[in-house]
């Protein structure tokens, strides 16, 4: 499970989070909405070790990202892409991350194929397309075979096929009883997947519950979003 509880940050005078609370749960898909600059990224980053919180706790499993003992193995996300350097292949970028997590070799392999390159692990990241680099993302937060997934715009970049293959990832992966934490600012995809929803706006929680419950009296989960971030997407605490 994830839990953020409490979490609040503050840059000098400007509070960017305040009393953010709320979970993603083993077996469901947890989708984050929120309009640029409501405080997701801010969020994900201290929930995966980037960044420090002025108060609150963010946890994977019950610890700090910090304090996991395994970390690869037990949560892998993607936040800006690939994250690989231009000049590396696919191949050497995901070997190094293997490493340095202490991954048996074969999953590099193993994660490509998974992914759609397996043709493509001796090309170098500078001549990817933007999908291309979103399945390299992809294909490091799964090296571990973790438990969690942390997403950030993950279907950034793809095509319609691209996008309902990791639609049917996602969803497997919780089907067999996984955590997913997504990010995303594209409402049909979201809708179409999760099965709960955290809202933040101007830096505080909107909403979260059950996909019904939080666009419960509204046509649809856009028409809901806008509604529950009207009057705070102009905020800032």
């Amino acid at each position: 499970m994830l839990s953020i509880s409490g979490l609040s940050k503050r840059h000098g005078s400007r509070t960017v989070l305040s009393d953010v609370t709320f979970h993603a749960l083993p077996g469901r898909v947890t989708g984050f909405l929120g309009p640029n600059g409501a405080g997701k990224s801010s969020t994900l980053r201290i929930l995966l070790g980037l960044d420090r919180a002025t108060a609150g706790t963010a946890l994977i499993d019950g610890r700090p990202y910090r304090e996991l003992p395994d970390p690869l193995r037990t949560v892998g996300s993607m936040l800006d892409g690939s994250g690989a350097h231009r000049s590396r292949t696919a191949r050497n970028h995901l070997a190094w991350v293997a490493r340095a997590g202490g991954l048996p070799k074969r999953r590099v392999t193993e994660v490509l194929d998974q992914v759609g390159l397996a043709g493509s692990g001796r090309t170098r990241v500078g001549r990817f397309s933007l999908g291309m680099g979103q399945r390299l993302g992809l294909a490091a937060a799964l090296l571990g075979n973790p438990a969690a997934l942390v997403l950030d715009e993950p279907v950034n970049g793809l095509d319609p096929e691209g996008i309902r293959w990791i639609r049917g990832l996602l969803r497997a992966h919780a089907d067999a009883g996984g955590t997913v934490l997504l990010s995303s600012h594209l409402m049909s995809e979201v809708a179409e997947i999760a099965d709960d929803l955290v809202v933040i706006a101007g830096g505080r929680i909107a909403a979260a519950g059950p996909l019904d419950q939080v666009i419960a009296g509204h046509a649809t989960l856009e028409e809901a979003f806008f509604a529950l971030t009207a009057d705070r997407s102009e905020q800032r605490c």
